[in-house]
């Protein structure tokens, strides 16, 4: 039997690597930032990603999206403590969503946390 199909995704190794990288970045303990600072920092880092890995087979990617955003939760909280709660982050999520949909870069893809 010959090989005759190939799925260019990201490889379940430079998965690995993304997630540890963006571990490194520790996102949530950058609360001397503000929000717009973040992305401004963030964003140039995720793009790369998106176009690199995300070019041909983006649903692969998604996890790694998410995992962005689950640290800009962590962020939130640590940053404002009325945003600790998930009833008064999931209204601030929203908000900020409809108010600046281009914030950050992933949102252009996945736009849950």
């Amino acid at each position: 039997m010959h090989f005759t199909s190939f799925q260019p995704a990201i490889s379940p190794e430079a998965l690995k690597a993304r997630g540890a990288r963006l571990r490194e970045l520790r996102i949530h303990r950058r609360t001397n930032l503000s929000l717009n600072d973040l992305a401004r920092w963030l964003n140039p880092i995720v793009r790369g990603w998106m176009n690199y890995y995300g070019r041909y087979y983006r649903t692969e990617l998604y996890p790694l999206l998410r995992r962005v955003s689950s640290y800009l939760r962590r962020w939130a909280g640590k940053k404002y403590k009325r945003l600790r709660t998930f009833k008064r982050f999931m209204r601030w999520w929203t908000g900020l969503q409809h108010r600046e949909p281009g914030l950050f870069t992933q949102w252009r893809w996945v736009r849950a946390y």
